[in-house]
């Protein structure tokens, strides 16, 4: 006689051949709706990323093209290590000697300017080395060295740490010592860094706006030409690397310096700190609609 077990499984076989096939169909047929949407990687430097540009440019092209857009946010130096070894699609960075470097070597293509903004010396109301008001960057920097007063450093291969390494330089000073920290850090993190300890860094102006609700630091040093900071996107060349989208990452390019993402940057950041985080370049203005 057959238990109530063995008859149940009986039953149940021609009912689990049907779900079965059945389950594997519907799993099938729901993976060209994902596999259908492209995917586009970008090396970018932790002050766009940390300031939330991405997060207002990237969202209108995604809808465009049915794509996704992943951002590695690193420094500078990193993001373009990243490209040339082909594991993105194109690059954002803010460090011109290093970008025409990565150009010549061959690792990228079609070069554009896109935005710029400025740098800053940030430090503590308090004001230890009394820099405030000055707008030589390098006479700041001796203040700060002779002073001892505690000064928080990128230390990671980014724009924003060539960039200090360079102003040390013309300042005629090698930082070292108790009051030099580098922190190996990104932007965000080493404006808090420099918040907690009541510290001096150099900061791009994007990132110490984004951070200026959640911070006491001011801004103590601005408008030295040395402090411009422009910003180029690059596509990885797709002669050395096959595999990479690059008619993808041309789409983006031009939808980062068309009328409609200019505009995007022109106005970012307005509604909430009354000035744009960054100022748009491309030109001819226009250049690249995709209207």
């Amino acid at each position: 006689m057959l238990t109530n077990f063995r008859r149940n499984d009986i039953l149940l076989r021609p009912m689990k051949k049907m779900i079965l096939p059945l389950a594997l169909t519907l799993i099938l047929s729901s993976a060209p709706l994902s596999l259908a949407v492209e995917r586009l990687k970008i090396s970018s430097t932790t002050s766009t990323d940390n300031s939330g540009l991405f997060g207002a440019l990237n969202p209108p092209f995604e809808e465009r093209f049915n794509c996704r857009v992943d951002v590695i946010a690193v420094g500078t130096g990193k993001a373009l290590k990243i490209a040339s070894r082909g594991d993105v699609d194109v690059v954002f960075v803010h460090a011109r000697q290093a970008e025409d470097k990565f150009l010549a070597d061959g690792y990228g293509v079609n070069r554009r300017d896109v935005m710029y903004n400025h740098f800053v010396i940030i430090g503590p109301a308090a004001d230890p080395a009394r820099i405030r008001g000055m707008k030589d960057a390098k006479e700041a920097l001796r203040r700060i060295s002779q002073t001892e007063a505690l000064f928080i450093s990128r230390g990671d291969d980014s724009g924003t740490y060539k960039k200090e390494l360079a102003l040390w330089e013309k300042a005629g000073i090698v930082p070292q010592g108790i009051w030099y920290s580098e922190a190996g850090q990104g932007m965000g993190a080493v404006i808090q860094i420099a918040n907690q300890k009541l510290a001096y860094t150099l900061a791009d102006r994007g990132s110490y706006l984004a951070y200026s609700g959640k911070i006491n630091l001011q801004v103590l040093c601005e408008g030295d030409p040395d402090l411009f900071n422009p910003y180029g996107i690059i596509a990885v060349n797709p002669a050395k690397f096959p595999h990479v989208n690059y008619v993808l990452a041309m789409a983006y390019i031009e939808w980062v310096t068309s009328t409609q993402g200019q505009s995007i940057i022109r106005e970012f950041g307005k509604d909430r700190f009354g000035q744009p985080l960054f100022i748009p370049i491309a030109v001819p203005q226009g250049e690249g609609s995709l209207d």
